[in-house]
């Protein structure tokens, strides 16, 4: 009987495009980590900005209208910029299966032109993630005032929306930390947001997870969690799962969640045991008669006894959409970004066998 090997075109076809000053910057350092099965698209105003970016794909917008300037904090500029390109924005994202569109909200062309580019990608058949920032409180009312207005554009215009939030970063670094390295800890969202799906798709698994099932879960979803946790030690399964649920830069927590998927890796000591153990901490406050998706894979790449956990989370209700990540165990997960071993509690309640501790989602998968 011949095998049936699978073609690589088979693999969804993933672009993350950056639009203004902000995305592009997120972008380029996005490619200086060479992700894999993923291109780089960047569209600016601002010629001299767009230059300095690594994307393969370049779009400048509004040559006619701005000369090559920005857009002046002024997001109709930016709005009119995208429009001046839109069919060179719908070419050039056409035939793509999914659209990461990251963007600063607050200034010109990233308010204003990012809504343009997602309806063009939803357009063009893509399903289409924002992950967008919001300014600091410093930065002053108007630039809040544009931030807003974009995010609403956005969530309209978007399949699903993680929003990083510039003020709650102020809670997870210390007066030394350098300015690179803070903005690197919100791009580190994107990265992993962006990776992590990435890594879904194309790494096969013992259960394996597809560009289906991610669309099942994101496909008109609203706001959206999105993490990756990291784990060693006796407890590495809750300790990765706990890291994935708990970001304190985005704005909404897991609870209530209406749709989920999470995907544990691992080597070959990874036990049916620790996935449950992270099943129980990722399910344990989503909404009852939510769609659960989940996969494990066997990754080499990874260091000896780590694993790591992706989850993907939607379907919030707009009342559950707000996350109070000032708490300190939010704030401590976050500096989880790295492997660190962790020691079990012994208050938890024992199960009184393996298979009763397993949830029933798991248990159908497995029978």
């Amino acid at each position: 009987m011949p095998q049936l090997k699978p073609d690589i075109e088979t693999y969804a076809r993933i672009k993350v495009v950056g639009v203004g000053g902000g995305g592009g910057k997120a972008v380029t350092r996005m490619v200086d980590h060479k992700i894999n099965g993923v291109d780089f698209v960047t569209i600016n105003t601002d010629a001299q900005d767009l230059h300095f970016t690594k994307a393969r794909m370049k779009i400048h917008i509004g040559k006619n209208l701005t000369k090559g300037l920005g857009a002046g904090m002024n997001p109709e500029v930016g709005r009119q910029a995208a429009e001046e390109n839109r069919d060179e924005i719908h070419e050039t994202l056409k035939g793509s299966d999914m659209v990461f569109l990251t963007a600063g909200l607050g200034g010109g062309t990233g308010s204003g032109a990012g809504p343009v580019v997602a309806e063009a990608a939803r357009d063009a058949g893509a399903l289409v993630i924002g992950v967008v920032t919001k300014p600091f409180s410093f930065e002053g009312e108007q630039r809040k005032r544009i931030a807003e207005e974009a995010w609403f554009q956005l969530r309209d215009r978007v399949d699903a929306l993680v929003t990083i939030h510039n003020d709650r970063l102020l809670g997870v670094i210390n007066k030394e930390t350098p300015l690179l390295n803070a903005f690197l800890i919100c791009d580190d969202v994107l990265r992993q947001a962006v990776q992590g799906i990435s890594d879904l798709i194309i790494t096969p698994g013992i259960i394996n997870v597809d560009f289906a099932d991610v669309k099942a879960i994101m496909a008109d979803a609203g706001t959206a969690l999105m993490g990756v946790g990291y784990g060693v030690g006796e407890d590495r399964a809750v300790a990765a799962a706990k890291a994935a649920i708990n970001s304190p830069l985005l704005d909404v927590s897991i609870d209530g969640a209406r749709g989920v998927l999470f995907n544990v890796s691992g080597g070959t000591d990874l036990t049916m045991w620790e996935i449950n153990e992270a099943a129980r901490v990722i399910t344990g406050s989503i909404d009852s008669t939510a769609k659960v998706i989940f996969g494990a894979v066997h990754d080499d790449r990874l260091k000896k006894g780590e694993i790591k956990i992706t989850v993907i989370a939607t379907g919030f209700t707009e009342a559950r959409a707000t996350k109070v990540a000032e708490s300190e165990e939010a704030a401590h997960a976050v500096k989880r970004f790295a492997p660190q071993e962790v020691r079990s509690s012994k208050e938890e309640r024992e199960p009184e066998s393996e298979w009763d501790a397993v949830p029933a989602f798991l248990r159908r998968k497995l029978k």
